[in-house]
């Protein structure tokens, strides 16, 4: 980075937040202690915070210099996020630095690290390219939207499934060199919304594409899309294909909160089973309106003048498009009873959410012990309130819909050692 560079992102006058997590590759479980230095991209000799990591793997939540809003909010020739390196460094584990964490103006960004334990003691650098919005990608190669699914010795699920993992080809189909990542279904979801569109648009245009990026994942799920064709993954990170997932991207958490809202959902048309592959583009550097895709600027440009999310995909894929729900979800010990749980509330659901919380304080110890006596009370309050602000959720203490399972996940996460890449 030249310093006419730096200098001029030293003078932006608007700021995001960033969070940095660190957790074990082997056993997800957090770092203590870690030193982490935070540098401009391109200046990485030029520490501008050193932060250290709590007993939840945590650092503060600092402020970095932003570009103006307003690059994020129309196409612009302006680069709309800043760009930081991470340096970590932790005791037992090998060194990381992390290139090109973006920072949104207004906007909380969380950058969760997994470490390695010490083999040989080389950095392993993570280099987040050019978001989709501002970089150049292949266009989208046009698809049917409904898949054939009566072709003899194809693989078709019965149902449609929210699956735990997605297997994630980070390149083109073609490409036999590309890594395959095993990436829980809402992390990967979280990853490609932060990559194709900007936290800082209207929650319900980050809502409407958050369904259309489902609903086309759940496709490539539901049709076996790629393994019925000799390959062993779910989708490709290419953006001529499917979306575009960046490995190790720092995540925004206007977009987490809304896919723990979402995650279940997807989108359906009258006597289709599957769920639509829901195409788009982002309608300034590729125009996609005359094929029936949604456009994401177009998208955001409805939502500033207050569409709801439905109303959105509706004025792009026509009106009989509506958002169906799963009919399971894997990999989670149980699922969201129906109604939230609060002081007074008692029973197996909250005994056992009692219970998920002492296992989960064995990993995170700020979270405290309750008596797994299935009553609802202050004690249970506060250690679902403690819970909530480590994983980034309104500390209200209540376990409503995203509570219930981001402690399912987390529960999960600790009571198992995480599969490997």
């Amino acid at each position: 980075m030249s310093t006419t560079l730096i200098k001029s992102v030293q003078s932006y006058t608007d700021h995001g937040k960033l969070q940095i997590q660190l957790v074990s590759q082997i056993q997800n479980r957090p770092v203590q202690g870690a030193k982490i230095s935070i540098s401009y991209t391109g200046a990485p000799g030029q520490p501008l915070e050193q932060l250290r990591t709590n007993s939840s793997g945590q650092t503060e939540t600092i402020e970095l210099a932003a570009p103006p809003v307003e690059y994020s909010l129309q196409p612009s020739e302006e680069q709309p996020y800043s760009e930081y390196n991470l340096k970590v460094e932790a005791e037992g584990y090998e060194p990381i630095e992390v290139s090109g964490s973006e920072i949104l103006s207004g906007e909380i960004s969380r950058q969760k690290i997994a470490l390695r334990p010490i083999s040989d003691g080389n950095y392993e650098d993570v280099v987040i390219p050019d978001h989709t919005l501002f970089g150049n990608y292949p266009e989208k190669i046009p698809e049917e939207e409904v898949k054939p699914v009566n072709e003899s010795g194809e693989i078709v699920l019965s149902r449609v499934v929210i699956p735990e993992y997605v297997v994630v080809h980070d390149g083109s189909p073609a490409d036999s060199t590309a890594d395959n990542y095993y990436v829980r279904y809402r992390d990967y979801i979280k990853n490609v919304a932060c990559s194709e569109i900007y936290a800082t648009w209207p929650p319900e245009t980050i809502k409407a594409n958050v369904l259309a990026i489902m609903s086309f994942t759940l496709n490539r799920v539901y049709t076996e899309w790629y393994r019925n064709k000799g390959y062993d993954f779910t989708i490709t990170s290419s953006t001529a294909y499917d979306h575009k997932w960046i490995y190790g991207r720092n995540i925004f958490a206007s977009i987490d909160r809304i896919v723990d809202e979402l995650f279940e959902n997807y989108l359906s048309r009258p006597n289709v089973r599957q769920p639509i592959l829901t195409q788009y583009c982002d309608g300034k550097q590729v125009q996609c309106r005359n094929r029936g895709w949604m456009t994401q600027w177009g998208s955001k440009a409805l939502g500033d003048q207050g569409y709801s999310a439905i109303e959105i995909l509706r004025t792009f894929y026509g009106n009989d498009m509506y958002i169906n729900v799963a009919e399971a979800i894997s990999g989670i010990p149980a699922s969201w009873p129906g109604y939230d749980l609060d002081i007074g509330a008692s029973g197996n659901k909250v005994r056992q959410i009692q219970e998920q919380l002492n296992t989960i304080a064995e990993a995170y110890p700020a979270v405290p012990v309750v008596t797994a006596d299935g009553i609802y009370g202050p004690e249970t309050q506060n250690s679902v309130r403690i819970f909530q602000s480590i994983f980034g959720l309104d500390q209200t203490g209540i376990v409503d819909y995203p509570t219930w399972y981001k402690i399912q996940e987390i529960y999960v996460a600790v009571s198992r050692i995480a599969e490997l890449r």
